[in-house]
């Protein structure tokens, strides 16, 4: 069942009722005595932890092999590799050498770059390897087209027609056979998409970009333990698989929103397609090398994945999805949305009345699965890729401490989009290729 875009209409209405109801169960529970007033928090506490230990244990026992690249030579359907580079001078030079590299058959194979306005030499760099590529396409779009990378993905798709459509970010490094191993893992698994793990190239730069190493080892080992229990697996955004018929009965990207993957992971659960999840190959990614860009970054993330969740509520909590499904969507809404709002209220409210927060046992089983998640993801064994850090216990512990950025980040954008009116900025995260 087809599934539209949203215009996101009545967002800050929504935003400010989502923050009403986060500070009722962030101060209600201050008026009744201890040790009652912590019954709430335990009783979620329970509930979520056992979800969530079920979760990382069925990541741990079903893990998948690395699937076998089929040879050039097999039957294999028509894919076009779409990226939209703005001001990627210092990593698409780089990009397109590795997509001339790509094993796939040529004739199966084309490339579509979309320079979305850029600033820079962008432009000149794709214009001066085109006679290196003979499937490449260099798409144009001046610097007042709207609708950010969703708009440069949907003006690409109008000259796109593969069977499959694979999406990249400029900074995206990859192995050759790539194609040949995700693309027959798609079709024999009937996926309506396939996201890739995102491996950092650069987790060794700093302690920060270590952090987000690990952290991309978590998220995919979780999903992997959700799509186990039949719950719900969303796309990345760089190294998404998406089957073009499926792509099209979802209207394309939304560009009305600031994360177009996280927004087409909706449209595709509410119609009925399934996202699968793939541990080797991963896509290799740059992480950010300061906390400013992280925050920017994250502050996106946030305000991305609250969007979708106030868009489209109706179908979220409609039949379309079944009962392990709302379970699964309830249990990280709660987690990764509401708990840190109503954790923030819940400390100013123990401030000011001088008294201890009660919300503490379930951020502590979120601080644990998280962290046991970690521990999990960093051991699970690597094909291909970049090493992932060893998850040693100060690696663990700053991890752990790392992780308690979104505390302030999911409070921060809950309280901008409540009270603050928003046009929507397509902020890019700067990649610096080295």
């Amino acid at each position: 069942m087809a599934i539209a875009c949203v215009t996101g209409e009545k967002r800050q209405g929504k935003s400010f009722l989502f923050l009403i109801c986060c500070a009722l169960a962030g101060i209600m529970p201050h008026g009744i005595d201890s040790p009652k007033n912590l019954f709430p928090a335990i009783t979620l506490s329970l509930l979520l932890g056992i979800y969530g230990l079920k979760v990382v244990l069925m990541a741990v026992s079903k893990v998948e092999k690395s699937p076998v690249a089929f040879s050039e030579d097999e039957e294999l359907p028509s894919v076009d590799v779409l990226v939209s580079a703005k001001d990627e001078e210092a990593v698409i030079g780089r990009l397109v050498k590795r997509l001339i590299s790509i094993r796939y058959p040529k004739n199966k194979l084309k490339i579509l770059i979309i320079d979305d306005g850029s600033q820079d030499r962008t432009l000149n760099i794709l214009e001066g390897l085109k006679h290196e590529c003979s499937n490449l396409q260099v798409i144009c779009r001046s610097k007042a087209s709207r609708g950010g990378k969703s708009g440069a993905l949907n003006h690409a798709l109008e000259k796109a027609h593969g069977e499959w459509v694979f999406i990249l970010d400029a900074d995206a490094d990859f192995h050759e056979d790539i194609l040949l191993r995700v693309v027959p893992f798609a079709q024999k698994g009937k996926w309506g998409a396939v996201q890739l793990r995102k491996a950092v190239v650069n987790s060794k730069r700093n302690l920060l970009t270590c952090c987000q190493s690990m952290e991309m080892a978590m998220d995919a080992f979780i999903q992997q333990g959700r799509q186990s229990l039949g719950g719900v697996v969303e796309l990345r955004g760089n190294g998404a698989l998406l089957n073009r018929k499926v792509l099209d009965n979802c209207g394309g990207f939304n560009e009305e929103t600031v994360t177009d993957d996280l927004d087409l992971s909706f449209r595709l659960l509410i119609a009925g397609s399934s996202i699968g999840i793939l541990w080797d190959p991963p896509i290799h990614e740059e992480a950010v090398e300061t906390f400013s860009a992280l925050l920017r970054q994250r502050q996106r993330w946030a305000e991305g994945g609250l969007q979708r969740f106030f868009d489209y509520w109706p179908f979220l909590v409609s039949n379309r999805l079944n009962a392990a499904q709302h379970f699964d969507l309830g249990s990280f809404f709660l987690l990764q949305y509401a708990l840190p709002v109503v954790s923030f209220i819940d400390l100013i409210t123990s401030i000011f009345t001088k008294s201890f927060p009660v919300f503490w046992p379930l951020s502590f089983v979120a601080f644990s699965m998280s962290g046991l998640a970690l521990y999990r993801g960093c051991r699970r064994r690597i094909a291909l890729g970049p090493a992932l850090p060893y998850p040693t216990p100060l690696n663990l512990i700053m991890s752990i401490i790392y992780l308690s950025h979104w505390f302030f980040v999911i409070p921060l954008i809950t309280i901008k989009m409540a009270f603050m009116s928003k046009n929507l900025v397509w902020a890019k995260t700067v990649h610096s290729g080295d």
